[in-house]
């Protein structure tokens, strides 16, 4: 029986986990729809680990098991097309694979996002058959960016060039540079077709960026034409990533992927209803954007894994206390449970904002122009500074897990190098930050000139001061920059960037924590009051109460903060520390990961040094103590 995205929870009744109060406020009020079936799947038979040291398997093995587990994922879908239009689950398809298998949250948002998602919008008459893609007789990728360009993707040398004698178009890499670099076009997971970015040249003018589809590989290898040849091994879980070229391949002209940005008539003529090379290129790549989303939610689900994790090992890994021999969980200690503590109000501040980021969006998709930008730009904001917190949650439950979180059967390992793959992925951090630095900076710049801000007052204990603090750091910041530009010669952009580049950038950190914290009391206003109320308030004000901090100095210099309040910040945090700290075990259990998924990971269990037992050991005979 085919189970479908919007199918009923296994339980009807208010014991469901995705009804929990925390855990409502955490997916959203709908969490029941938009996450239940992600949840039931990852609990399935064929999404757990194998018994024994060696579950893993080799590189190999585990992308075998990746492409045979996205087949399961596409069997049980009611269509393969759902995930592709809709936003949400492609999200949540994220949230909850990412943790269980990297590499296939990958694939999966390769294919469902990248290439179908793109055939999708690209294809309003409904004419083109997709069935190979939505049965996977042939698994989508996608290829973009090439060895000589990454983030200026728009550059890409590799052409398509029109044949009006055959109706097509002949696809060519022209040197080495312009290799499609790490698309997963391997052998691995059987034939492939893929979406190909290339320079769309007609009559002898480039016409900009466009894709194309373009069959691969077949069942023994590459098609004719067409060179695929394996990277080196990257870091975090194998994926396929290759290098792939093309000479003189030939596709029919309904390969190019046509819409208002361009399309060749029966004529033969090129026609555009999008001005510029670079619009042109961005309405075809248009599923980038989607893709930071997806990006974010891949951080979000990886960061709530391993802390979920860190969390129940540190509730159940005794340690000796002293000099009194006393045993006692590593949580009793501060230097412990203070940086999960601080680890778990991040979290719930990258999954808030994350829920922010999606509601905003999947308003904005199909609107104005001047609505969608304004849209990206959030998202842009929101993949970098989601995927660097999950970085840093990652890293600070790994080590809070010892030696036990190096091994890959406890589930971090992989997540610690894999959050990098979406640091990278569908524009590197920077790179994205960049722009939206260098955007926010040229609106602050552009506005009417202002007198300093009014001193702000408040208490420290209120989130709503804290966020507005944050919006003046954020405030200070872009002044900074707008300043470092002013004296710099008009006629020398790269100079006056490179000149308020260091504020700027701080600017939108400080930006996105502003928008966390207000998402925070936003999340906390929307609870009825209650413990989950109490628990959330208190998350709320850990978190904020850490950035406003780190911006004390400027804050303090600005006059929006006391010398005494600046004093008071240290207590101030310490009690919320200790406020959130006794219920962390409460708080792990609201990210609502099944318990297949956890037994899957020996240190979630208080017996986790079962999992190292040695059947033929000497102590089996009675002989352990002597």
């Amino acid at each position: 029986m085919t189970t479908t995205l919007d199918s009923p929870g296994a339980t009807k009744t208010g014991a469901e986990p995705l009804d929990r109060p925390l855990t409502a406020a955490l997916l959203g009020a709908d969490a029941r729809r938009e996450h239940g079936f992600w949840r039931r799947l990852v609990a399935t038979e064929p999404f757990r680990l194998p018994p024994g040291p060696e579950a893993g398997g080799t590189p190999e093995e585990r992308l075998v098991r990746a492409y045979a587990r996205l087949r399961t994922l596409n069997d049980a879908l009611d269509s393969a097309a759902r995930p592709a239009a809709d936003f949400r689950a492609l999200a949540a398809l994220h949230e909850w694979l990412a943790p269980v298998d990297p590499a296939l949250a990958t694939i999966a948002g390769i294919h469902y996002n990248l290439f179908l998602g793109s055939l999708l919008d690209h294809d309003a008459d409904g004419s083109r058959d997709l069935s190979d893609f939505l049965d996977l007789r042939r698994t989508g990728t996608f290829l973009c960016t090439e060895v000589a360009h990454g983030n200026d993707a728009a550059a890409v040398e590799t052409t398509a060039t029109h044949d009006p004698v055959r109706d097509g178009f002949v696809l060519h890499t022209p040197h080495c540079g312009a290799q499609k670099f790490m698309p997963n076009t391997g052998r691995t997971g059987g034939p492939k077709s893929g979406l190909v970015a290339a320079r769309l040249v007609a009559d002898g003018t480039d016409h900009g960026v466009f894709l194309f589809l373009v069959p691969l590989t077949g069942a023994v290898g590459p098609l004719p034409g067409v060179r695929v040849r394996r990277l080196p091994a990257r870091m975090g879980s194998p994926v396929d990533h290759c290098l792939t070229s093309f000479d003189r391949v030939f596709v029919t002209r309904d390969a190019l992927l046509s819409g208002p940005q361009g399309r060749i008539g029966d004529d033969g003529v090129f026609r555009s209803a999008v001005e510029g090379r670079r619009r042109r290129f961005l309405a075809s790549i248009a599923r980038v954007v989607p893709g930071r989303i997806c990006m974010s939610a891949s951080a979000v689900g990886s960061a709530r894994a391993t802390l979920a994790v860190a969390v129940r090992y540190g509730g159940h890994r005794q340690v000796s206390a002293g000099r009194s021999g006393r045993r006692l969980p590593v949580m009793a200690h501060r230097t412990h449970h203070g940086p999960l503590a601080e680890a778990m109000a991040t979290v719930f501040a990258m999954s808030l904002l994350h829920r922010r980021v999606l509601d905003r969006w999947e308003a904005a998709a199909a609107g104005p122009e001047p609505e969608r930008e304004a849209a990206e730009q959030l998202v842009d904001i929101a993949k970098g500074w989601i995927t660097w917190q999950a970085r840093a949650v990652i890293v600070e439950s790994r080590e809070r897990c010892g030696a036990q979180g190096l091994l890959e059967t406890n589930g971090m390992a992989a997540l610690v190098t894999g959050v990098e793959g979406a640091i990278t992925a569908e524009g590197d951090n920077l790179a994205v930050h960049a722009r939206a630095a260098a955007l926010l900076a040229a609106a602050a710049a552009a506005g009417p000139a202002r007198q300093p801000d009014p001193p702000l007052t408040g208490d420290l204990a209120d989130p709503r001061f804290l966020a507005r603090l944050l919006g003046r750091a954020e405030d200070i910041w872009f002044a900074r920059a707008g300043a470092r530009a002013a004296p710099v010669a008009l006629g020398d952009p790269l100079e006056r960037w490179n000149a308020a580049a260091g504020p700027a950038l701080r600017g939108v950190e400080a930006h996105a924590c502003r928008l966390a914290a207000e998402a925070y009391a936003d999340a906390v206003a929307a609870v009825p009051p209650g413990p989950a109320r109490d628990r959330l308030g208190e998350l709320a004000r850990l978190f904020a109460l850490g950035r406003v901090a780190r911006e004390s100095g400027n804050l303090l210099a600005a006059g929006h903060l006391s010398a005494g309040q600046v004093e008071e910040l240290t207590d101030r945090i310490e009690e919320a520390i200790g406020a959130v700290a006794p219920h962390l075990p409460e708080l792990a259990d609201s990210f609502a990961f099944p318990d297949e998924v956890l037994a899957d990971w020996p240190i979630t269990d208080a017996r986790y040094a079962d999992a190292y037992d040695d059947p033929g050991a000497h102590w089996h005979r009675g002989e352990g103590r002597r």
